[in-house]
């Protein structure tokens, strides 16, 4: 038994040394600006740099309005499949795990195909139009786990007897989503919410094909010009991705945890 627990610790050893030692030595590399001295220049300059107040805003706008889309979309979508459409789910399983199959490279050349100054609807003409097309692409990108968080979050309750309870006590099925549904899925929408922002604030692919100013394009065009610089804004975004997930582990202690059967 002392064995089998001495070979599991070893195994989580090598697996944590794999994936951190890494992490350290860019750390290490990011604070080494100066000869012979660790300092926090590389990450003063990233941070005073205003390519990167404006890329990282950018970045943030785009993620929390795909948010608020992705929400809005996904939770009346699997709130009805989970209520009345259950022969709908294998469908709404496939169509969601869609985005992990497809790459990006040819979900943006498609929206570019689409969308162009000789279409119908010709968004790449303007800023708004590109900006907007570029905001429903990271919706596109982060609905397989937006849709899971939520889908989580409604196998937690009972959604036949609170619909039914409110239906009887007069509300409609917009106030029962909004009042009812909503709150007691919120932490699982938080979860997805997060997700989200981790997958905007790296993404490159769509940005830089859509010549948008976004944060993955600016860490590109800094790794191509700079030496340190990019080892910082490495560990920035890793820090920025896990907190974010840690955040989301955070979250999951206060979910509700029975799950209501199928």
């Amino acid at each position: 038994m002392k064995s089998r627990r001495l070979w599991s610790w070893i195994v989580f050893g090598l697996g944590a040394a794999y994936f951190l030692l890494p992490l350290l030595a860019t750390f290490i590399f990011s604070m080494q600006m100066r000869r012979g001295q660790l300092t926090f220049d590389a990450y003063m300059s990233v941070f005073a740099d205003n390519r990167f107040q404006a890329t990282f805003s950018y970045s943030l706008l785009c993620a929390v309005f795909a948010i608020i889309i992705g929400v809005v979309i996904v939770v009346p979508a699997a709130y009805f499949v989970r209520l009345r459409l259950q022969w709908l789910r294998p469908v709404m399983e496939f169509i969601t795990l869609l985005p992990l199959i497809v790459p990006p490279i040819i979900l943006v050349f498609g929206h570019i195909k689409l969308f162009n100054s000789s279409s119908i609807l010709p968004l790449t003409n303007s800023t708004f139009g590109t900006d907007l097309l570029l905001t429903c692409g990271y919706v596109t990108l982060a609905l397989p786990y937006m849709y899971r968080a939520i889908d989580t979050g409604l196998r937690t309750i009972d959604v036949q007897t609170l619909t039914e309870a409110a239906t009887s006590l007069g509300s409609g099925p917009i106030r029962i989503m909004a009042q009812v549904i909503f709150p007691n899925i919120f932490v699982a929408v938080l979860s997805g919410a997060f997700l989200t922002f981790a997958i905007v604030i790296g993404e490159f692919v769509l940005a830089s094909l859509l010549n948008r100013p976004a944060f993955g394009v600016y860490m590109q065009n800094i790794g191509a010009n700079r030496a340190y610089e990019p080892s910082a804004l490495a560990i920035i975004s890793f820090a920025l991705t896990w907190g974010a997930m840690g955040v989301i582990q955070l979250l999951d202690r206060f979910a509700p945890k029975q799950a209501r059967k199928d």
